[in-house]
């Protein structure tokens, strides 16, 4: 309990916007995995202030922070609809002053592959995996109207990689996953090799535990119903980064089902989240609500 009471403290309220009947927020922490202070954002649907509701976590991809997602996605009316809260936390810890945090896009800063980092300078801080799984789930349910039994989770890029692994490292935790435009196979992508090689050190082993199309392989647990859209004009697909067929190869053959839209005409950016968010969060609601 001590842990709680000592995170529970720690919320403070950045904003609060009233929409769609209920309240987009952000509020700050410390955070015991990450050791820094973290922002998370939070979506209360109407039904929150009189039960409590489902949590659909939502995982951003490289360089982002808690706003891109509320403030672009388009998540809010339907979350309202449905009675979801949505919690979208942060990519990656902020102002470790570790060397070298700030010098790549996709590495350090706003790029935390969600993953526990073990290497030297990265493993004090870089620990995203037990910081979406374990500690914001706990904080969620000390603070909000959260039903701690009814979880999901989603994201987009690098946040659908981390969704994907999220699901299938934690059978049965998760209600329901899905994912736009994930990197499916981050240790065969330029992406993924220079982020575990950098956070988990060359031992490939390691990187097996956060790489989707691998951990298809070994899935035992409540059969999943994954959800993925990808657009078919995005630059970083036919730069090989995200690597869905091999994903989808790995599903096929455990047969675990995977429904993939490949859109026509879309691109990786908010516009082709924003396009399909409606479908996925109908996903999710109809098992968080059954």
């Amino acid at each position: 309990m001590s842990v709680v009471k000592k995170e529970a403290m720690a919320l403070t309220q950045v904003s609060s916007n009233k929409c769609c009947g209920g309240f987009q927020k952000v509020f700050e922490h410390d955070s015991t995995e990450l050791k820094c202070r973290m922002k998370f954002a939070i979506y209360l649907p109407p039904k929150a202030e009189s039960e409590k509701c489902p949590a659909f976590y939502w995982l951003s991809g490289l360089t982002c922070t808690e706003q891109n997602f509320i403030t672009k996605a388009g998540s809010q009316q339907m979350a309202s609809e449905h009675g979801l809260i949505i919690v979208a936390p942060d990519t990656s810890p902020r102002g470790c002053n570790i060397e070298g945090e700030e010098e790549s896009w996709d590495f350090g800063t706003g790029a935390g592959f969600y993953v526990n980092a073990t290497e030297e300078p990265w493993k004090q801080n870089y620990r995203m995996y037990s910081y979406v799984t374990e500690e914001l789930p706990r904080l969620i349910s000390a603070h909000f109207p959260a039903d701690p039994e009814k979880m999901s989770i989603s994201g987009h890029s690098m946040g659908g990689h981390g969704a994907l692994i999220c699901a299938l490292n934690n059978p049965g935790k998760y209600k329901a996953v899905s994912a736009f435009a994930p990197i499916c196979n981050p240790m065969q992508c330029a992406w993924g090799q220079k982020a575990f090689t950098g956070y988990l050190g060359p031992d490939k082993s390691k990187w097996e535990a956060y790489d989707a199309t691998s951990l298809v392989g070994s899935y035992s647990g409540p059969q999943l119903d994954i959800l993925i859209d990808q657009g078919r004009d995005d630059q970083f697909l036919s730069a090989g980064q995200l690597l869905p067929d091999n994903f989808i190869a790995a599903c096929t053959e455990k047969k675990i089902p995977v429904v993939f839209r490949l859109q026509q005409g879309y691109d990786h950016s908010y516009f082709f989240v924003f396009s399909f968010i409606n479908d996925h969060i109908k996903h999710h609601a109809k098992y968080l609500n059954a």
